[in-house]
């Protein structure tokens, strides 16, 4: 008879237990859903900003920061989408959560890359002043980005090539048994091996990048012929870049520091954990460029504070 009771105590204590981490689940993804959506909106507002005047379709820093804020875009839309799938715990099938994972990957690879354009760009325009107009054309920042699209698609491509090497015949069904996420997607250890190789390259190329490019503004600003003020700036940029690049190589981290946390934590720890870890370290800096950008340079912050306004009368006035 206490045998009996015991198990029926340990079966509510569990089912309490699973009550409580749904509850916290729910609790969580509505605290997150909201700034996320908050994030999207000032997001596709200074996409928007900066296809609405003519200077910034014309001029290479503003066409590769729509280029950057593009991929923080879509990236943070569907880190939100994977999120509430997880919420949920709706289980998809390899082929749907492949292409999402892939389209993630892509333009995760694509911030990274544009930032190191974006270094260069400011490093020709303090060091060789007299060649950047010459240097840094629409011609040549379209080629750039090319280039970029170019490198992040074919990481994809190979990492779809190691996947189909996988005997997916050999399975019971096509549903996954986790949660779909890029993690999940390494399903051999040699694309694992891949991708582990191909993000310290990635990163460690552009942290070099930036940091060269850095030192060489550095340099170039104790010149007497280097214009103080403009040196200083883009001294200032060039840091926030590299700390932009930091954030952004978290982000790509920490689905690998929960996964080794939760072999020696609670779930609900783990929950709790992972949601900060979400919050600050993947929301946080796809919505950087808009806030950096945005209050920070003088021919963008008018026009984006007047679309921001202008969408939040329109709103008001439609509750209204």
């Amino acid at each position: 008879m206490s045998n009996a009771n015991q198990s029926q105590t340990l079966n509510i204590t569990g089912q309490q237990y699973q009550g409580l981490l749904e509850r916290v689940l729910v609790l969580f993804s509505t605290l997150i859903g909201m700034p996320c959506c908050v994030f999207l909106s000032i997001n596709g507002t200074m996409l928007f900003t900066l296809r609405s005047k003519p200077v910034f379709r014309e001029t290479s820093r503003y066409i590769l920061l729509y280029n950057l804020l593009f991929a923080d875009t879509v990236q943070l839309a569907l880190g939100q989408l994977l999120y509430l799938l997880a919420v949920c715990r709706i289980m998809l099938t390899y082929p749907v959560c492949g292409v999402l994972s892939m389209l993630a990957v892509l333009t995760n690879d694509i911030s990274p890359l544009t930032l190191v354009l974006m270094s260069l760009e400011r490093y020709v325009a303090v060091c060789y002043p007299l060649r950047h107009a010459t240097i840094i054309t629409i011609r040549n920042t379209g080629v750039a980005i090319i280039v970029v699209w170019a490198i992040s698609l074919l990481n994809v491509f190979t990492r779809v090539l190691l996947l189909l090497n996988y005997p997916f015949e050999d399975l019971e069904s096509l549903v996954m048994t986790d949660v779909c996420s890029d993690i999940a997607m390494l399903l051999e250890p040699i694309t694992d091996h891949y991708d582990k190789a191909y993000t310290y390259f990635l990163f460690v190329s552009a942290t070099v990048a930036i940091i060269s490019s850095y030192i060489g503004v550095m340099v170039a600003a104790r010149s007497a012929s280097t214009d103080k003020a403009s040196a200083h700036k883009a001294r200032n940029t060039l840091l926030l870049h590299l700390v932009q690049l930091g954030l952004s190589l978290s982000s790509t981290m920490h689905t690998s520091i929960v996964q080794s946390l939760s072999t020696v934590l609670q779930r609900l720890v783990i929950v709790r954990i992972k949601t900060v870890f979400y919050v600050f370290i993947y929301i946080l800096p796809r919505c950087l460029s808009s806030l950096i950008y945005g209050l920070r340079d003088q021919t963008i912050r008018p026009v984006l504070l007047y679309h921001l306004c202008c969408r939040m009368s329109l709103s008001c006035s439609t509750k209204g």
